[in-house]
């Protein structure tokens, strides 16, 4: 029986130095050639989805946590910010004197100061996910694609990620919106580096819920694989959850069973297990 396979991508697909094992290339190309369907789903917007992973060869994508469905080509669904939440955002943060960037499928845009001012959250966050170069990190390189001077009052939001001075900034948000979903990132409570502001009611199991009433499939053929707390909605709607090696405890408390770490091709070694691959 064919599955229907989601992939987290940054920490799942890809490592935190954002290198994609050719094990997980491999396995994901033989996957589909045996019939299954593959799609990532991730935190990232469409623009953020670089031609690297396009290239391996996937059925879609769900996007911004579960703003966005794509099904070879065809968008399914795609929940946006209101022009006047964008802009609602947009000056309280201003007002806030906090930097931010603004995530939309056309491209992420960054605020005034906020190259300077994320460089060394960037580093931070870079040395918590262990990786090598976390003190030369900058944000060009942690955002290759981002804009920088773009306009800000958009009518085509996802969600928009702000740097947390304090926990105390994250509160503010949740309370000033209301209407909207607040989450944080970055690490957990008190330690979160970021802040971010979305659609209310947005998850990764509400798209993959959409996308089967689309492709007419199953949840007993779902596999889901994530690494991190955004995962768990996913995991508790899909038939089974893998976690990856260098996933988060939550994470892996809510798997079916734990795989070994994306640089020790845990993706490729999970297929095999479930017998996705040969």
């Amino acid at each position: 029986m064919s599955k229907i396979i989601f992939i987290d991508v940054d920490g799942t697909l890809v490592d935190y130095d954002n290198v994609l094992p050719e094990s997980a290339v491999e396995a994901i190309r033989q996957a589909r050639a045996n019939g299954h369907k593959v799609y990532i789903s991730t935190g990232r917007s469409r623009a953020e989805v670089y031609q690297e992973i396009w290239d391996i060869g996937l059925d879609g994508m769900i996007g911004g946590n579960g703003s966005y469905v794509e099904d070879n080509g065809q968008v399914v669904m795609h929940q946006l910010l209101t022009p006047e939440q964008s802009r609602r955002i947009v000056d309280w943060l201003h007002e806030r004197k906090l930097e931010f960037y603004i995530e939309s499928n056309n491209g992420l845009f960054a605020s005034e100061n906020f190259e300077t001012r994320g460089e060394p959250v960037m580093q931070e966050y870079s040395a918590r996910k262990g990786q090598d170069n976390a003190a030369k990190m900058t944000v060009r390189q942690a955002f290759p694609e981002m804009i920088f001077g773009g306009e800000l009052y958009r009518d085509d939001l996802n969600k928009v990620s702000f740097i947390l001075e304090s926990y105390e900034d994250f509160l503010a948000a949740k309370e000033a919106f209301p209407d909207l979903q607040a989450g944080t990132w970055g690490g957990v409570g008190e330690t979160a580096l970021f802040g971010d502001l979305g659609v209310k009611g947005i998850t990764k199991a509400h798209a993959i819920d959409e996308l089967l009433k689309h492709i007419g499939g199953r949840i007993e053929d779902t596999i889901a694989f994530g690494d991190a707390r955004i995962d768990i909605p996913m995991f508790e709607y899909c038939a089974i959850g893998v976690a990856m090696g260098n996933g988060g405890e939550e994470i892996k408390a809510m798997a079916d069973f734990v795989t070994d770490a994306v640089a020790d091709d845990g993706l490729a070694h999970a297929f095999q297990r479930l017998g996705l691959i040969g």
